[in-house]
């Protein structure tokens, strides 16, 4: 089988080909096709894949190409992580906010939403030639705004395309190891949209266990989710937020936090990615170990604000999890692969089309959901419905993504216009005005939505 990555030259591929080298299931994936728009970081990254490869037997065939079409045309699965704007527009993302006392974040606020105008577009034209070119392909896209990008996708490949974040899982793992459980043994009951989602039930032998961590300070104490929201707001809820509602929850702090900090978290990227890329050609036999050295500069600050520290300043000094076939995005990937290519039945919390499962959305809304996947697809299990304040909010935040997808498929600045006003951490006209014709004036891929005839 073929697996086509696009934005191949970019950081996280590694992840994913570690994956891939430690699957031994039947059918598999037999050729890799990375493809970015940079000849020199295919070079550099294909160095760093052949590297880890060293020791594995029959690894994958690995090809690169800068053309869109040769990387999809035949393909199974299409695995999606590309920038556009690079990170010098995930900066911008970022300033532009914060200059106007706004929260700058690549997916939550309205940094993902200048983010999803310029993304959209693209994303789209690559459904159009999935579907052209590799029409039996799933598209498992993990390009921000997942959700927003997801759905646009499926306007055109229908449940084909899936939206990735290990962000909830990895939140269920954590919960069932901390309590003392197998996580394979786990049923998690999630609901939301992509970063905005909350863990409601984790459940072994079919009695809910996240009572006795929310009810045991000790065991709560170690979970970092307890660090982000404080140990009485989690008790208040009966739940645990996905991480990024701490960009609701503490938005004032986090604002403050983030203007206070000497960069932001882009600007940390385009500084410690950039020096891996400028180093990379010169690496030599040294290549992959760059690429690990780097992985533990940049996970080790992730989130920084959030945790009470700074941006290059990292305060947890363990190294991460790294094996992606255990944990993570990658890991996640390669289990829906498996199962829909060998009728293995999977469970996994994706992003998929709503259908009927969240009462008071629309059906063709995408949701991020636990799933059942096996070789007819994926189908979202049925759940309970989410109370006021989720609902509300995910309700809210729909109409954002909604009026964003149409602003940026038509270039309608009213579209966008009515997707920052909206936005319940914009709260007013006034700033969403200026926050447009700030991406305008500061991106121009974002100035090229609005250009069009």
């Amino acid at each position: 089988m073929k697996l086509a990555i696009l934005g191949g030259g970019g950081f996280r591929t590694p992840f994913v080909w570690q994956a891939l080298l430690r699957d031994q299931g039947s059918p598999r994936i037999t050729t890799v096709t990375l493809q970015d728009n940079s000849d020199e970081r295919l070079a550099g990254m294909r160095a760093v894949l052949e590297q880890l490869a060293e020791g594995f037997v029959d690894p994958p065939r690995l090809e690169t190409t800068t053309d869109l079409d040769v990387a999809l045309e035949g393909s199974d699965f299409v695995f999606s992580a590309v920038r556009i704007g690079g990170l010098e527009g995930r900066c911008a993302d970022e300033r532009v906010a914060l200059d106007l006392g706004v929260l700058g974040q690549e997916t939550t606020g309205p940094g993902g939403l200048a983010y999803a105008l310029r993304t959209v577009p693209f994303m789209v034209d690559v459904a159009e030639r999935v579907k052209r070119l590799a029409p039996t392909a799933y598209v498992l896209n993990f390009t921000n705004p997942a959700g927003i990008i997801t759905e646009a996708m499926q306007g055109v490949l229908g449940d084909k395309a899936l939206g990735i974040c290990d962000t909830p899982s990895g939140l269920g793992r954590r919960v069932a190891l901390l309590l003392g459980h197998d996580p394979a043994r786990t049923r998690l009951d999630y609901v939301g949209l992509n970063h905005l989602g909350w863990l409601r039930r984790v459940v072994v032998d079919g009695r809910d266990v996240l009572p006795d961590l929310l009810g045991d300070d000790g065991l709560l104490a170690h979970l970092e989710e307890q660090h982000v929201f404080g140990a009485p707001w989690l008790k208040a809820l009966g739940v645990i937020p996905n991480e990024y509602l701490y960009y609701w929850y503490r938005n004032v702090e986090a604002v403050r936090r983030i203007r206070e900090s000497s960069m932001t978290r882009g600007e940390f990227l385009l500084k410690t990615q950039g020096e891996f890329f400028e180093n990379l050609p010169r690496a030599g036999g040294k290549a992959a170990q760059l690429w690990r050295d780097t992985v533990l500069d940049r996970s080790a600050s992730y989130m920084a604000e959030a945790k009470g520290g700074e941006q290059g300043a990292p305060e947890n000094p363990e190294p991460p999890e790294t094996d992606p076939s255990q944990q993570g995005y990658a890991g996640v990937a390669l289990a829906v692969m498996a199962a829909i290519s060998r009728n293995e039945p999977s469970t996994a919390i994706l992003n998929v089309r709503n259908a009927s499962t969240i009462d008071g959305l629309p059906d063709d809304a995408v949701v991020e959901v636990p799933v059942a996947i096996d070789g007819s697809g994926v189908r979202p299990f049925s759940t309970t419905a989410p109370n006021l304040h989720q609902l509300g909010l995910m309700q809210q935040m729909k109409a954002v993504e909604r009026h964003t997808i149409a602003a940026a498929l038509h270039g309608d600045r009213s579209e966008a216009l009515l997707a920052f006003a909206t936005h319940p951490l914009v709260r007013s006209v006034d700033v969403a005005e200026k926050l447009l014709d700030g991406y305008i004036e500061r991106i121009p891929a974002v100035a090229a939505v609005f250009g069009r005839s």
